[in-house]
């Protein structure tokens, strides 16, 4: 089986549409989504209505899905992200709506082999951001390899022998193989807000039968995510930070 695995769009339709492209040209079996279609960029009815349109696909919910449908409050959001929740509650269509109040809560495992969570296994909200939070990870993982995203850094932390090592993912492709008695964390990156300073989207193919994972970035449109930003008037920063991944 071959995954395409993908997380955190943010209404970024763009940069979405770029990832999608580059699966195409892929033979892909499944795709994996891994949470928050929406927040912060201008295109959430139209990221949602394309995100159905894959299939097969398996997905669990984030952050900003969750504040968007009612599910959970703004009151952990810093106010810019605030601000995007409330513009995408206003504008977001009933039937999105819904679709977001139904996303599956992460843990998820998919063909017995793969775990897909937001934050992590024990905690959808809850950040990895270094080894010890890992650490505290694999401790509620059973399968080999889980998939994870809500940072937006692309990173890979292993397991072996109880020693967990972690390590970022920096440049526009990189691959590795599964080895036998390890266990993995990957986070792919982000489709639409990348953080680690690459602005271009990013997303990851997983070959089960070959055992590789690869991670890539795919160039979009930045400035008419930009555009679409600025003339509904949300956060001037919003649309500056895409510009520099950050």
């Amino acid at each position: 089986m071959r995954y395409f695995i993908f997380t955190d769009i943010h209404g970024n339709l763009e940069a979405f549409h770029s990832i999608i492209k580059f699966s195409l040209r892929r033979k892909i079996d499944h795709y994996l989504f891994l949470g928050d279609l929406v927040g912060y960029g201008a295109s959430p009815n139209e990221v949602i209505q394309k995100v159905r349109t894959l299939k097969p696909i398996s997905m669990v919910r984030g952050n900003h899905d969750k504040a968007v449908c009612g599910l959970d409050s703004v009151q952990t959001f810093n106010p810019i992200a605030a601000s995007a929740i409330f513009w995408t509650q206003r504008h977001i269509k009933k039937g999105n709506k819904t679709f977001l109040s139904k996303l599956k809560k992460g843990p998820r495992i998919v063909h017995r082999s793969i775990t897909l969570c937001h934050g992590t296994p024990f905690d959808e909200d809850f950040y990895i951001f270094g080894e010890f939070d890992a650490a505290e990870a694999f401790l509620h993982i059973s399968t080999p390899i889980c998939f994870f995203g809500h940072t937006h850094f692309p990173f890979v932390y292993t397991k072996k022998d109880n020693f967990v090592e972690g390590t970022f993912l920096a440049g526009d492709k990189n691959e590795f193989k599964l080895e036998k008695g390890t266990q993995y964390l990957i986070n792919p990156g982000s489709v639409g807000q990348p953080r680690d300073r690459n602005p271009k989207a990013a997303c990851a193919i997983y070959d089960s039968k070959a055992k590789k994972v690869q991670i890539f970035r795919v160039e979009y449109n930045i400035k008419q995510a930009q555009k679409k930003i600025k003339e509904q008037n949300l956060p001037f920063a919003l649309a500056e930070r895409l510009s520099v991944g950050i």
